[in-house]
């Protein structure tokens, strides 16, 4: 199955990590979000990638390359994020003869749901939520036939919403051309899907497990996710006396010192450098050259690439941007004294994060002095400074 990969937009609700790097390419478990979304399409039986590229489009072009595990790759260009048809639209010149599938290039899949799509079309991903009034939500009969979809219904006619994972015949690649501007100014997919349904039988493919990635905490649980497959892998060089977990891999040119405790799933990658007497613990990505010091605890983080927790230091629940410095000492608070969910900005809008541990999103460049403490929920804007012993209630 042709299959077109959706990897050209900016990402905002993700800021400030997508600054100068697109979302697609933001890292879950050492490689990009989208090369798991790729991954999954080949195993699942895709015969051609075409990924759909815009935003810092070199960054995506540099990692596939020509092929990804013997599949072609093929690129199409669009050129203004005017929405999902708009961007399988630009796919359609590069793509062959007979049905294709389309996937966004920022969520994940299960594989053999995955398959289950390809096995026929037309088709769409379906996923069941507890509260699907933010989604698109599908329609569907007694038989498991879809409708139509509806979107973010204050009355939603089920919960099953839609996956952003799609099966169209042919034909439907001419239909983009005819698809009208929506009241926010897009080309959306799902006209076309509406078109199908009203035309014959669309299944409705149900998602075993299925994570759309939008904010920074989906990144966290996309992380947590893809860390939770590892198998433990030792090429590193390891200290006789630290001690690390059964999902544990610490990659070639990384260095994890004397006194570590790594419970894991955690990637230690090439470059990094964990400790002495460091404690890492839940699904932690430790980035390429990043450095947690003496007596730093790491929890259920992201440390990107060149992120430095300097010692005596707490992260939990967290993601660190690039080149970030956390001086001596800071402390990021993660839970809420009454227990509710941690509120973080996204776009402006304080919105709620569904979790009740949540610590900070840093940007890259950002600096902490010396004893600071970051409260839950708080967003640094790259290149943002903290002084020694500051207290950081709200976003910079």
């Amino acid at each position: 199955m042709q299959t077109v990969v959706l990897a050209a937009g900016v990402g905002s609700r993700m800021g400030p990590l997508t600054d100068e790097r697109p979302k697609p390419m933001l890292p879950v478990a050492g490689r990009p979000l989208v090369s798991h979304t790729v991954a999954s399409a080949v195993e699942a039986g895709a015969s051609k990638i075409v990924l759909v590229v815009g935003y810092q489009s070199e960054d995506v072009r540099e990692h596939f390359g020509d092929e990804y595990a013997g599949v072609p790759v093929e690129y199409a260009v669009q050129e203004e994020q005017r929405g999902t048809a708009d961007a399988v639209r630009a796919a359609v010149e590069v793509l062959d003869d007979g049905p294709f599938a389309v996937l966004n290039g920022d969520a994940l899949y299960d594989v053999p749901s995955l398959g289950d799509l390809y096995d026929g079309g037309p088709a769409v991903g379906s996923f069941e939520v507890a509260d699907p009034t933010s989604y698109g939500v599908l329609r569907t009969d007694d038989a498991g036939h879809v409708s139509g979809v509806v979107e973010k219904p204050e009355d939603p006619p089920s919960n099953l919403v839609n996956a952003g994972a799609y099966v169209f015949p042919e034909e439907a690649g001419a239909w983009l051309h005819d698809v009208e501007e929506s009241e926010r100014g897009e080309f959306e997919l799902t006209d076309v899907l509406d078109r199908l349904c009203e035309r014959g039988d669309v299944r409705a493919v149900a998602f075993d497990r299925w994570l759309d990635v939008g904010r920074p905490w989906e990144l966290l649980e996309a992380n947590e996710w893809k860390l939770g497959e590892l198998e433990a892998q030792v090429d590193g060089d390891v200290s006789d006396d630290a001690e690390l977990g059964d999902s544990v891999v610490v990659e070639e040119g990384a260095t994890v010192r004397s006194g570590v405790v790594v419970e894991g799933p955690a990637l230690i990658q090439s470059g990094a450098t964990v400790g002495p007497n460091a404690y890492v613990r839940g699904a932690s990505l430790v980035g390429p050259n990043a450095k947690i010091g003496h007596a730093v605890e790491v929890k259920n983080s992201v440390l990107m690439d060149g992120a430095t927790a300097g010692h005596l230091s707490y992260v939990g629940d967290s993601v660190v941007g690039r080149d970030v410095n956390f001086g001596a000492g800071t402390q990021v608070a993660n839970l809420r004294h009454d227990g509710g969910d941690v509120k973080m900005t996204v776009k402006g809008d304080r919105v709620s994060t569904g979790r009740r541990k949540m610590g900070v999103v840093v940007g890259h460049d950002t600096k902490t002095g010396i004893n600071s403490s970051l409260d839950a929920g708080v967003v640094f804007s790259p290149g943002s400074t903290v002084e020694p012993g500051e207290s950081v209630t709200r976003d910079r």
